[in-house]
């Protein structure tokens, strides 16, 4: 390894430097948000770690008490400051008959008080980490059962944990009642299902791939500290809400729901509680910019429609909202403080998707408007605008992608290289690995590290043995982090360094949801199989077969022709063979590697020679190389 050089430090001290500037709008001697985070701390749990069944540690909440000092040269300030907001943990007074659990996973938990038990908005990730925010609750405030679980939304760290504070007896006797936005069922188990294997793979890096958190790791996720790795579950709902304006009474409390589909999420709800003047914004308001598109990839969001439902909360309950809580972060008081916040974040969302509409319009493609847009400064001084999650360069991007798709309108890129060969051709255009190395090093010597990046990456994916750009462009990386003020970019530089340094390493251990194969319908599932069908397997070959699952009372016919896998329900005529078993047995054989039994009719082999035409997709492809 090089050491460093004059030249790289003084690189490293104006990459802080600007990065200091650049977040110069909001004021570090503000402690507004501080005291929010800390108004009406209860009690922590004493044992700082959660265990699963087998002992394995899910959640630490000592794992940040480096955050207690100032921030260190390897810290963007600005994330150091939201760091130590989010490490806050443990059991906080809201208002009268609310309560939160905070920094027990990446989301929170609100507890409401009712007549009988708890109404629970969001139960966390994990049902390891959601039985011991209730625990917390229940030995602090008294024990009470669980009457309601409310999911905000569709996204897993909002109802993963739901198995942890109710049985599902009791959802099916009615003593409990599972409230979830119109369409949630259907969006929380499909958003993952065709591309799951690629998202969670990207996911290793948006979380930091596994790696301690820390000085010198990852500096929480920007909304949260981290993800816990306990259990995820999902208990389906009882009853959707489906309109804006909805109410109900639930265990004496009256709720207020307006629906919000498409912004932060497909299936999302706000929520009023107009007895204690309380309003949950769920995701759809933060303690940081959003991603309008995440890193781990999914479908674009549409940042218009967020801002106008916020600008529809701000309408409906702004002249009526004393305390504003949310899904992740801390909550907010006092109608004028909740009103500006509420404006001004709308604003920020607004700003974004109007101005880079403009500049789209103007002819400017995706990275030219990452490149200039900024937040005009009455909004940018503001620490909820700042991108400690979502940035404002990667979601004008997003915006671009939804209007314009990838295609940026210039011919040369309707049939772009393979990104090896081209960057093979690049360092030969340039002279050879050895020159476009000394370029890279005197770039990152100036300080001038995207420009180092940009070389170094094509070295690499050019030739993934050579190890002396492998380990420059892992401390650029690493310096690029230390720069960062979103905790998501941080991380991603973080994992590309490691992977270049020591190569892909296996993410952390998670208990698979049973419950969310559960709740998958049928179709989706086949959809799944369906894009596994390996052509190279299945060539010339063709095979038809009905699957039959009484305990579902479902008839699917499945089959192979032209190298595609469809399906249809009810299907008429005769199939090639029929296979009568539970669908259980079924999915054990397609996914999970069990042996497949014989046709009740027909083709003995049918299911297995259907089944041989699929390639698991693979958990660990690599990224920084090829």
């Amino acid at each position: 390894m090089r050491k460093l050089t004059i030249g790289a430090a003084l690189g490293l001290a104006l990459g802080l430097a600007l990065a200091t500037a650049a977040q110069a709008g909001p004021d570090f001697a503000d402690r507004q948000d501080f005291e929010f985070a800390e108004r009406g701390f209860v009690a922590t749990r004493a044992d700082p770690r959660i265990t699963a069944a087998d002992g394995r540690v899910v959640w630490d909440l000592s794992a940040d008490a480096h955050l207690a000092g100032p921030a260190p040269a390897t810290v963007n300030p600005s994330l150091w400051r939201q760091a130590q907001l989010l490490s806050k943990h443990g059991l906080f007074k809201v208002a009268d008959g609310v309560w939160q659990v905070r920094g027990f996973d990446l989301a929170n938990a609100t507890f409401i008080a009712g007549k009988t038990g708890w109404i629970v908005i969001d139960p966390l990730t994990s049902a390891e980490t959601a039985r011991a925010a209730l625990d917390l609750a229940n030995q602090t405030l008294g024990v009470r059962p669980v009457t309601a679980l409310v999911y905000t939304h569709s996204h897993v760290d909002h109802f993963g944990g739901a198995r942890g504070m109710v049985e599902q007896a009791d959802v099916d006797a009615g003593k409990v009642q599972v409230i979830a936005p119109q369409g949630f069922l259907e969006h929380a188990v499909s958003e993952n299902i065709i591309a799951g294997p690629a998202m969670q793979r990207r996911a290793a890096y948006q979380f930091g791939g596994g790696q301690p958190r820390g000085p010198e790791g990852p500096i929480s996720s920007g909304i949260g500290q981290a993800v816990s790795s306990g259990t995820q579950t999902l208990i389906p709902p009882t009853l959707e809400i489906e309109r804006t304006g909805q109410t109900l009474t639930v265990d004496g409390v009256r709720l207020e729901f307006q629906v919000t589909p498409n912004t932060e999420a497909p299936a999302e709800m706000n929520i009023y509680l107009p007895d204690l003047k309380a309003l949950s914004l769920a995701e759809n308001a933060n303690a940081t910019m959003h991603n309008v598109l995440t890193p781990r990839g999914a479908l674009v969001r549409d940042a218009k429609l967020w801002a106008d439902g916020l600008s529809e909360s701000l309408r409906l309950y702004g002249d009526r909202t004393d305390v504003l809580f949310t899904s992740h972060a801390w909550p907010r008081f006092g109608r004028e403080t909740i009103a500006a916040y509420v404006a001004s974040h709308r604003d920020a969302y607004k700003y974004l998707h109007d101005q880079t509409v403009r500049l789209m319009n103007e002819g400017l493609t995706g990275p030219e408007i990452a490149n200039r847009l900024k937040l005009p400064e009455a909004l940018d001084r503001e620490w909820f605008n700042r991108g400690y999650y979502g940035t404002l360069s990667f979601n004008s991007r997003a915006i671009y992608q939804r209007y314009m798709g990838w295609y940026d309108g210039n011919p040369v890129n309707l049939a772009p290289l393979d990104p090896v060969d081209e960057s093979a051709r690049y360092v030969a255009a340039m002279g050879g690995a050895g020159k476009v190395l000394a370029q890279a090093r005197r770039a990152y010597d100036a300080g001038d590290d995207r420009w180092a990046a940009t070389l170094l990456n094509r070295i690499v994916l050019a030739d993934a043995t050579n190890v002396a750009a492998r380990e420059l462009l892992a401390r650029v990386y690493r310096r690029q982090a230390a720069a960062a003020e979103s905790a998501i970019w941080r991380n991603m530089y973080l994992t590309g360094a490691q992977e270049l340094s020591q190569g892909v390493r296996p993410g952390p251990a998670r208990a698979g949801s049973l419950d969310m194969v559960r709740s998958t319908p049928t179709p989706m599932l086949l959809d799944l199989l369906a894009v596994r069908l390996d052509p190279a397997k299945s060539r010339g070959q063709a095979v038809s077969l009905d699957l039959v699952f009484p305990d579902r009372d479902e008839r699917y016919r499945v089959a192979v022709r032209n190298d595609v896998l469809t399906y249809e329900a009810d299907p008429k005529g005769a199939a090639e063979a029929v296979f009568v078993l539970p669908r259980a047995q079924f999915l054990a054989a397609a996914l999970a590697g069990a042996r497949p039994p014989a046709a009740s009719e027909g083709e003995a082999g049918a299911l297995v020679r259907l089944l041989g035409f699929l390639t698991p997709p693979r958990p660990d492809f690599p990224i920084v190389t090829r």
